[in-house]
């Protein structure tokens, strides 16, 4: 093969693997927007249960044998 049909491969590779990449950055980005958003309702309920009970939370407390 000559020069150029080899660099033409080689970007024709290249291309095809920044096109990969910037599919997994694009689903990433959707996981971590999900992700995130989950996090904040989390945070929420707890912040709401802290308002609410103002109780230990069952994992902090001992348990009844002791």
């Amino acid at each position: 093969m000559d020069r150029i049909t080899t660099l033409e491969e080689q970007l024709a590779h290249l291309a095809r693997m920044v096109e990969d990449l910037s599919d997994i950055v694009v689903r990433q980005s959707r996981e971590m927007d999900i992700m995130a958003r989950r996090i904040g309702l989390l945070m929420e309920r707890e912040a709401e249960r802290e308002a609410e009970g103002g109780s230990i939370p069952l994992a902090d407390q001992k348990p009844p044998h002791w």
